[in-house]
């Protein structure tokens, strides 16, 4: 089955969204620079960062701003040869989250395939140094596949997590050219493992949608991610960084997300966040849909 789509030629009206007011952003922005640490929200240029933010929330980039890996969406530097992990930045993290009185911090960090460990080690300190100094806070992590080692999967499983995220980010066709380095069953697996090892930790994934990928593809991805147990999804819409990136296919209609959305809650997730803003942390304190 395949949809023919043609390459857009305008960003459409409900993707012109105001970044937030300057009074939501400014405070975390000054902080996180005057700290040397580093947000998704803003290396990534989230379009919801200013709600987060006024909602006690952020996604914090731990080991530093440059990726081993090359994937075709990502706006995140690459490079074979990233800067050492900063062994200060788990307390910096937790002094910051102290600062800005955050209730709900996700944790998720470039691929740094050039570690032992790949920085499992570095997430644990983080998560420890977080609750040393905000015992209150609630601590999700959004992971990189750790090549699919069980064992570096589960010492992020034992540090207990309130929930587990890791993206699929795209239908299984299309893997190649948009996650470089990556795949599609091995992050299934990924979640597979975390379900397997504790039930009880909700484990969560996301999509792009827009690039070339059709809803019949859309539905079988959904439907791998149940099959894993796959707890609560997001589906956002893909925007291209720069021109080096890969191209926008499609922009998706709304009504498409709403729809999309609402076939995914037929299916058991028990959280679904759809639209076209949507990103992998998006209202992601909010807990399960009612």
């Amino acid at each position: 089955m395949s949809e023919s789509v043609s390459p857009p030629q305008r960003l459409p009206s409900w993707l012109k969204s105001p970044i937030g007011r300057a009074r939501d952003l400014a405070p975390v922005q000054r902080l996180i620079k005057q700290a040397g640490i580093h947000t998704i929200c803003e290396e990534g240029r989230c379009p919801n960062r200013g709600e987060c933010y006024r909602q006690g929330t952020a996604t914090f980039l731990l080991m530093g701003p440059i990726c081993t890996r090359a994937c075709g969406f990502c706006q995140v530097d690459k490079g074979h040869a990233p800067r050492p992990v900063d062994e200060a930045e788990p307390l910096k993290i937790a002094q910051a989250v102290q600062a800005l009185g955050l209730q709900y911090v996700v944790l998720t960090s470039v691929a740094r395939d050039d570690l032992a460990d790949q920085g499992v080690g570095h997430f644990i300190a983080t998560m420890t140094a977080i609750r040393h100094l905000n015992p209150n806070t609630a601590i999700e992590v959004l992971t990189p596949d750790f090549r699919g080692h069980q064992e570096l999967i589960g010492q992020i499983v034992q540090a207990q997590p309130v929930c587990y995220n890791h993206n699929l980010e795209t239908v299984r066709r299309l893997q190649g050219p948009v996650r470089r380095g990556a795949k599609y069953e091995r992050s299934l697996e990924v979640l597979a493992t975390v379900k397997r090892l504790n039930p009880d930790i909700p484990t969560k994934s996301g999509l792009m949608l827009g690039l070339g990928e059709t809803t019949a593809e859309v539905i079988a991805t959904l439907q791998d991610l149940r099959a894993v147990d796959c707890n609560r999804l997001t589906l956002g819409q893909y925007l291209a960084p720069s021109l080096v990136h890969l191209p926008v296919v499609k922009y998706w209609h709304p009504d498409e997300f709403q729809a999309l959305g609402q076939t995914a809650k037929e299916m058991g997730f028990a959280q679904v966040r759809s639209g076209p803003l949507v990103r992998s942390s998006y209202h992601a304190s909010h807990g399960e849909d009612p």
